[in-house]
This record gives C-alpha cells, structure tokens and sequence, in this order.
C-alpha cells in the first residue's frame, strides 16, 4: 500500500537557522532531501530554507528529479540510501510509530494499519500469515515466526494423485471447521468462514464450506452461539475498526493460490 501524505499537516517546519550546509540553489520552490536524515528535508522559498520532519513512521521521498514534489510516504517504501538518520519512535497501542504498518505481536494472522498513532485492526484470511518483510498475507508456514512445530502423528497429505488437480482438501481430526490444502505432498492448516463447518466432498480430496446442521458430528460446534449472525460478521457485516482485508489495503495482500481456495470451496 502506497500514501501520499498531507505534508501541510504531517510535516513540522523550523527555520534553517543554526543548520550547517544547505543552502537553496535557486529562487523556485523545491524539496530536497537531508544529508543524512531520511525523514527529514528541505523547504525552499524565495531562496529560503525551512528543514522540516515528516510525521513519525514516514521518510521524505527523494524520487522526483525535479524536486517538485513533497512527499512523506511509509519507511518501508522509501529508498533511505546514506540519509541513515530517523526520529526516535513515538508509539501508541499497537503502533511501535505513529504511521505505517505493524505485525501484531501475539497473533501470526493479525496487523495494524497506523495512523496518526491510531491503530486498524486487520486480519489474514484464515489459513495465512502476516509476513512483516513482504508486507504481504502469505500461507502460516512461509513466515518463520509462524511455524508450528511438527509432531509425530501430525497430518500427512496421502500419495500425490488422489485430489482434484493441483491440491486436495482434507478435513481436520479434531476440529470441524478445519481443513487441510495438499499442495505439493505438504499440508497447509485452513479454515472455513465463522458460522460454518468444512463437509467432506464426495470424491476424495474435495470437500466445501457448509452449514453445521448439514455435517453430521458437527451440528452443535457452535454451540448456543448464533451461527447466522456468525456468519453476517465473516461477510463483513460487524462493527468497528477490525475485519478482514479491505480494498483499501488490497495491494498489501498477496493473491494467492489460498484466496482462489477460499473462493472455490464457497
């Protein structure tokens, strides 16, 4: 996900007063990156030099060879080069810096988009991971962080050749709403919408999301719990700042073979 930042508001200016060596090498205005702080640059007007910082979290994009633009965006998105030099962090609940985005320390699935120190709560498709150095949702067992542990007895994918295509789905031992994707003879732990149980295909290595009533063993795993309200939430029907990946932030997640999964057993 790439921003554009309001510099007007994200962005503190100090006169150049005191700062050794820049000097505006013209009268037209321009944006010039600092020597050796990555979040922050220069202002020129009328041949005058303000030295201004780009909010916490954010770095100055020296791209334009014009130096036209003035442009804070995300550190993760910005080329620092020799400019080594950041603000020291300012943090808040879930946001190590006021802007950017940040994998939640306890939960593999979970990230926070911040912003001005205030933090979106956004979760992977079941199944996946938040890996912090692609920025990308990707299968649980790519993220090193994320591994489970293998255990004898864990489940293995049967010989290659007996599910449909390129994967098999196969269900869980233990819990009815999820599942396994046999990709590659290596099993990958999925998960069915809220409000919902995987149901065993009639071909071997298929199987679709269902309602639990229609699975036998699995009509009371939600309990006394409203499973269509459960399920209006995994549409996206809840309240608040949490959810699944929104539009929004859709260049951030990676599409990948899991997503097409999940729409196909729909």
């Amino acid at each position: 996900m790439r921003v554009l930042v309001a510099i007007g508001v994200l962005a503190l200016g100090v006169p150049a007063l005191g700062q050794a060596g820049f000097e505006c090498p013209d009268q037209l205005p321009g944006f010039f990156p600092h020597d050796v702080s990555c979040d922050k640059y220069w202002a020129c007007e009328e041949g005058v030099a303000t030295l201004k910082t780009c909010g916490n979290g954010l770095a100055f994009d020296d791209t334009d060879p014009n130096y036209e633009k003035e442009n804070c965006d995300y550190l993760h998105n910005v080329q620092c080069g020799q400019r080594t030099e950041l603000e020291p962090p300012i943090s808040s609940p879930n946001c190590p810096r006021q802007y950017g985005i940040f994998a939640d320390e306890a939960n593999c699935n979970t990230f926070w988009s911040c912003w001005a120190g205030e933090a979106n709560k956004y979760e992977c498709p079941p199944g996946l991971a938040y890996d912090s150095e692609q920025r990308v949702c990707v299968w649980a067992d790519q993220v090193a962080a994320c591994k489970k542990s293998e255990k004898e007895g864990d489940f293995q994918c049967p010989a290659e050749g007996n599910g449909l295509g390129t994967y098999s789905l196969y269900a869980h031992q233990e819990d009815c709403r999820l599942y396994y994707v046999c990709m590659g003879g290596a099993p990958r732990e999925y998960g069915c919408p809220l409000g919902t149980v995987f149901k065993i295909g009639d071909l071997d290595g298929s199987g679709q999301c269902a309602d639990p009533a229609d699975v036998p063993g699995c009509e009371e795993y939600y309990g006394d719990l409203d499973v269509k309200e459960l399920a209006m939430r995994a549409l996206g029907g809840g309240s608040g700042t949490s959810g699944r990946v929104s539009k929004q932030l859709e260049p951030e997640v990676e599409r990948s073979s899991a997503l097409e999964l999940s729409r196909n057993i729909q």
